[in-house]
């Protein structure tokens, strides 16, 4: 028979909340947490109710400072305040509660939060957002006739509710839904967003607040149109109609709203709606700016609310290329792809999903650079050839660059019918967009609405560059778009290139923006004078920049490769090659890619994720053997032998790339293996004659 193993007895375990606290080991950490922290928190437990609300404000005072803080989390003023002072008979003591948990989620940020979720926050929540709401809603006595004292720390406790629900609704997708789950915590904030009746303060916070919630939620965008209660959906279309701040705050959550239930233009909702109506409102906030407006008295006023209005449109740019796609918009072929069939090679498509639109700063992918004196060594005999037409198209842009100068010189909205969110985007927001970009830097403030505005232009035009122009599909499109994208390039590109202005973050901006505007175009951007040069050098910053950022982060989390400052110099220099630009220009690029490829295994300053993107430009640029850059540059320039004698050393490169700590870069690298060796097959199958 099996032995009967004896049951093992353990001792209860101690309550660790009532475990004593060690004192910190630093001298001065010590006597601050005798001298200030251990008594406020004793009379925070008095039976004295006078002295609890005494010390409730004086934790608040205090929670601020982070020794203060990280005293206070030691000796589990949490567990105090949630078990004792949020349900305190004082409404001061209630107040400083809340406003000490809100500080606290504040400067804890995610863990925190999710600390205070586990702890069942959220119950402490329903109760207090109710009792607000009966307040609010009381007849007897009603809320306007209570004393001004007391409507005051009312608001300064709804302050801090919903800036904690906020703060807590950010940190996690699963706290964001199980608020959104409560309804009492909804009706308040409707509420509180559909009236007048808070304070400017409390208003803005809990617009803030709803625009969290309501990002990428069905449930709550269902909620905010069917609400009968405060017609909140209603009324948030009224305001964002109007000007102002207040139209701005209704823009953004309409567009997440519109987003979540996908009423896009080809699926319009209600009378209508989609992102259209808020691109108008949003363009009305954006005319009144100028770079005086933005500070008064060396006081920032409506940097705060330009920046909003910037970003909602940004979001706007991004999400329509979603709204392209689902209302049946050709795009281009998925990236990396090849044709099974090595006879049938049709170029690859740039890569449309990796380039980073930055919902907040629009950075883009790319790679490439070169010396010029390197790009003499492949060729110098064909220097500087061009075909008569050249002068001609010159000429031509000079005169397009006229007649694009002015904000109203863009051509009618009519052929964009059936898009009317992309047709306002053009014809009304990059105009103002473009002006933000060019005011005068002489603060911090128009700074970051420079760069804000940048954003906003960089995520309209990569969705605009991922529709398909070629073989004549899309005319009315790029009608539309063409002369707004030169004056991009010309008004905000061109000056910022000019200005060779040293700030990296600024240049990486630019240069993102650049990539989407000259893929847009295909071959007919208005380069002015040796423009592509510039990406040319400034590749070699990049380079630089790449060395030592390895080391600074030796050890650590490194950034996505594919977003590096090069990989965009690489893609900008690609798209400006491509037919139908100078056969001049073609090769000088050209030469720049080859001879950036042969230096790979020599000149390890050279990421890996360069080396792919610039033989993805090969393939594109070089793809089509009826273009007149294949025979002109690619065959007489002997680019073939050099991509030949590559393959070998790419495929020793990728077996270095480890798959799992760099996943994406080593799958690049293995496609470009297969397109390489494809391209190079077909490409001998294909000389001319």
């Amino acid at each position: 028979m099996a032995k009967s193993q004896r049951k093992r007895v353990r001792p209860g375990r101690a309550d660790p909340i009532s475990k004593p606290v060690k004192p910190p080991c630093d001298p001065e950490l010590a006597k601050l947490r005798e001298d200030k922290i251990l008594p406020v928190l004793k009379d925070l437990q008095n039976p004295d109710a006078k002295l609890r609300t005494q010390a409730a404000g004086a934790i608040a005072n205090i929670v601020e400072d982070a020794k203060c803080r990280k005293l206070l989390l030691r000796e589990k003023v949490v567990h105090i305040v949630l078990t004792e002072t949020l349900t305190d008979n004082s409404i001061d003591s209630r107040a400083a509660g809340w406003y000490i948990l809100k500080v606290l989620a504040q400067e804890e940020q995610a863990d925190f939060c999710v600390h205070l979720f586990r702890l069942d926050i959220l119950t402490a929540l329903d109760h207090a957002v109710k009792a607000i709401i009966d307040t609010l809603m009381a007849s007897e006595p009603a809320f306007s006739k209570l004393l001004k004292a007391q409507q005051r720390i009312v608001w300064e406790m709804t302050t801090s509710i919903i800036a904690l629900i906020n703060i807590l609704g950010m940190a996690k997708e699963e706290i964001a839904t199980a608020i959104v789950a409560n309804q009492n915590i909804t009706r308040l904030i409707f509420r509180l967003t559909s009236t007048d009746i808070a304070p400017q303060e409390v208003y803005e916070e809990a617009f803030s607040c709803l625009t969290t919630l309501s990002e990428d939620s069905l449930e709550l965008g269902q909620a905010i149109t069917n609400d009968q209660e405060t017609h909140c959906y209603d009324v948030l279309l009224k305001l964002a109609s109007g000007t102002g701040p207040k139209a701005v705050l209704a823009c953004g959550v309409l567009h997440n709203v519109f987003t979540s239930l996908q009423w896009f233009d080809h699926s319009p909702g209600k009378d209508g709606a989609s992102d259209a109506v808020l691109v108008r409102g949003l363009v009305r906030a954006l005319e009144q700016v100028t770079s005086t407006s933005l500070v008064s008295n060396g006081v920032s006023t409506s940097v705060g609310i330009t920046q909003l209005a910037l970003e909602i449109l940004a979001s706007i740019g991004t999400d329509l290329r979603e709204a392209l796609e689902k209302g049946n918009r050709p795009q281009p072929k998925a990236p990396g792809t090849v044709p099974a069939a090595e006879e049938d090679w049709n170029g690859i498509e740039d890569d449309v999903d990796a380039m980073d639109v930055d919902e907040e700063s629009g950075a883009v992918k790319d790679e490439a650079d070169e010396d010029d004196a390197e790009d003499e060594e492949i060729d110098e005999d064909d220097e500087g050839e061009t075909d008569d037409d050249d002068d001609d198209d010159i000429a031509d842009l000079e005169e397009d660059m006229e007649r694009v100068t002015g904000v109203d010189d863009f051509v009618e909205e009519g052929g964009l019918d059936d898009l009317p969110t992309l047709g306002s985007l053009i014809q009304q927001a990059i105009p103002q967009l473009v002006r933000l970009a060019n005011l005068p830097i002489d603060n911090e403030e128009s700074f970051a609405v420079q760069s804000h505005a940048i954003s906003a232009l960089n995520n309209i035009s990569w969705t605009i560059s991922c529709i398909e122009f070629a073989g004549g599909e899309n005319d009315n499109i790029f009608e539309a778009w063409y002369p707004a994208a030169k004056k991009i390039w010309q008004k905000v590109i061109s000056p910022i290139l000019e200005a060779d202005n040293a700030d990296l973050e600024l240049a990486t901006q630019v240069t993102s923006l650049a990539w989407a505007v000259a893929r847009s175009l295909n071959g007919k951007t208005p380069l002015s004078g040796n423009q592509h040069r510039k990406f040319m050098s400034l590749y070699h910053v990049s380079k630089n920049l790449n060395a030592q950022q390895q080391q600074q982060t030796e050890g650590g989390e490194q950034e996505d490769p594919m977003q590096g400052l090069g990989v965009k110099c690489i893609g900008v220099l690609g798209a400006l090659a491509r037919d139908p630009a100078p056969l001049d220009v073609n090769r000088e690029i050209g030469v720049f890619l080859i001879t950036l490829i042969d230096s790979a295994d020599k000149d390890k300053t050279i990421p890996p994720a360069d080396i792919v993107e610039a033989l993805n430009q090969i393939f594109d640029i070089y793809g089509d053997e009826q273009l007149e850059c294949d025979k002109a540059v690619f065959w007489k320039d002997g680019f073939l032998k050099h991509l030949e004698e590559f393959l070998p050393k790419l495929k020793t490169q990728a077996k270095g790339i480890d798959k799992r700590a760099q996943t994406e870069l080593r799958t690049r690298t293995d496609e470009a293996i297969v397109n390489l060796e494809r391209f190079v097959r077909y490409k001998k199958k294909h000389v001319p004659k």
